[in-house]
């Protein structure tokens, strides 16, 4: 019992500062309003390893609006604003324990729900603070079959929505690899598109770098079983690659099953650099820029 729980509080604290990396990077993908922080005290950790920006991303109205306030007061912050592919079928069918845990109790909506929701992210989608359309796009995992329509609608709103006010499309893709890009496919993608938190294989980065997207690597890299995942990294050219946490989740190695944050990007970082054989202020360099072109003004 004593070790379980020295074991349990040990996974809870955070961990500690890695070396500063040689040049800035951004993360391109985290969510600031799950990690138990001040906006400040983000930004600061996240300064003091060189990660000079952080892209805030929307999961639902509530977070939408959130990262909205947060990018109009703190420059080294850009929001994107979405319904999670997990969001919809909750809307439209309401709140049932597998998508939204035991706790959870909001009523069936039906597409109204989804148009409401909907209209209120076109609303916000407008505002200068925002540089992106996410997250978005389709989970399979979490999902059961009879929310499969209510995401995928959803996600053909999103893409439609990315190419009207002219932002980048950040896709959520789990489980549903065919049906994400069958969709993009259908609707026409916009000129940017980001696969956040990338978990295809080297056939499917071949595929998406051919079509124009940018992938994003997350923590899941850097683990020691996924060498199909560097593949993927290998296969990549290097213009489209960028990084991210998706933190308070997917913490890199050494710390994987701790909390996550931005400021432990160094250690993806450090590791795709050794995938990729690249001197890693290079590999910085080629991220900032990457990320500079996909989320318009970074």
């Amino acid at each position: 019992m004593g070790n379980s729980k020295s074991q349990q509080s040990q996974r809870d604290v955070p961990p500690p500062v890695p070396e500063p990396l040689p040049a800035p990077v951004a993360d391109s993908h985290t969510h600031l309003d799950m990690q138990g922080r001040s906006t400040e005290e983000s930004l600061r950790l996240a300064a003091s390893v060189n990660v000079t920006t952080l892209v805030q991303v929307g999961c639902d109205v509530r977070s939408s609006e959130w990262a909205v306030e947060q990018a109009a007061v703190f420059p080294a912050i850009h929001a994107t604003v979405a319904l999670h592919p997990n969001e919809a079928p909750r809307l439209v069918l309401g709140d049932m324990d597998a998508w939204a845990g035991p706790d959870s109790s909001r009523a069936p909506g039906g597409s109204a729900a989804l148009d409401e929701a909907f209209a209120r992210i076109e609303a916000l989608a407008g505002h200068p603070a925002v540089v992106g359309i996410g997250e978005t796009g389709l989970d399979y995992f979490r999902t059961g079959p009879e929310g499969v329509a209510a995401q995928q609608d959803s996600f053909r709103r999103h893409i439609a929505l990315a190419k009207r006010v002219g932002k980048a499309l950040v896709i959520h893709d789990r489980d549903a690899h065919d049906d994400v890009l069958r969709i993009l496919a259908e609707e026409g993608a916009p000129p940017r598109v980001v696969f956040h938190c990338y978990s295809g294989d080297a056939r499917m980065a071949r595929v998406c770098a051919e079509a124009g997207y940018y992938l994003s690597f997350a923590g899941p890299v850097t683990f020691k079983a996924n060498s199909e995942l560097r593949e993927a990294l290998r296969a990549t050219p290097a213009e489209r690659v960028l990084v991210e946490t998706d933190a308070p989740f997917l913490t890199p190695m050494p710390y994987r099953g701790r909390p996550n944050a931005p400021y432990l990007i160094p250690h993806t970082v450090r590791s795709m650099a050794q995938t990729l054989a690249m001197d890693v202020a290079e590999l910085c360099e080629r991220l900032a820029a990457n990320t500079r072109r996909v989320f318009e003004p970074v």
